[in-house]
């Protein structure tokens, strides 16, 4: 299929949701946060079974962290980890055995170059797709009073599509911003966003992304 036709069945399938009643907008809550997914090392090495073409969405990332901390909304950083043998990891790790990369003390699961977490940013490790599944990710956020998350990281169709639906079921406006977010294919990057704003999310571009980030800086400036 050629590049303008492959744009025209996204478009009329985008347009097939709208008309159907789905994708309408979320927006931006009154205090929002970033959450960063999973923005590791073994999407980043060559010769790791998880490598990726992800580096603008790496870049992105930064970019979106750097102007968080500048405007002062919280930032939260999520990390997978298995213990020695990795039998936390249950069916998930039994189907996607490229998952050991994780296992503690693995120089692949350690945070990207340039996106590490500062000192007394929240870190959540978790085990499963979801950075909500069982983490304490909900009741951090709720303690904070946030109720909106930007969401950047990896991958497209694994974590950020399983921490965006649960952010959505968890009663948070998930924001997923496409060009802070990557994956093996940028196929599979493309139908997940596209099904996300249909069904569970708002997708923002990063120029959107940071001008909602200063916006929040701009009312928190007034408010004082």
């Amino acid at each position: 299929m050629s590049g303008g036709a492959k744009d025209g069945a996204e478009k009329d399938l985008a347009e097939d949701y709208r008309g159907s009643g789905f994708g309408a907008s979320l927006g931006c809550g009154d205090s929002p946060a970033l959450l960063v997914v999973d923005l590791a090392r073994a999407y980043l090495v060559d010769g790791s079974p998880v490598r990726a073409p992800v580096e603008d969405a790496v870049a992105a990332s930064i970019t979106l962290i750097g102007a968080a901390r500048a405007a002062g909304l919280p930032v939260l950083f999520t990390r997978v980890s298995y213990g020695p043998g990795t039998a936390d990891g249950g069916l998930f790790r039994r189907k996607v055995p490229a998952l050991r990369v994780f296992e503690e003390g693995s120089p692949l699961g350690d945070f990207a170059e340039g996106a590490a977490p500062a000192p007394g940013e929240t870190v959540v490790t978790k085990q499963y797709a979801s950075s909500f599944h069982g983490t304490s990710l909900a009741a951090t956020l709720t303690a904070s009073g946030i109720d909106t998350l930007l969401i950047c990281g990896l991958t497209t169709s694994g974590c950020i599509r399983a921490t965006a639906t649960d952010a959505l079921q968890h009663g948070f406006r998930p924001l997923v911003v496409d060009e802070a977010c990557g994956d093996r294919d940028r196929r599979l990057h493309e139908a997940n966003l596209l099904d996300l704003e249909a069904k569970y999310a708002d997708v923002l571009s990063l120029d959107q992304a940071l001008a909602t980030i200063k916006e929040v800086r701009g009312k928190a400036v007034r408010g004082h």
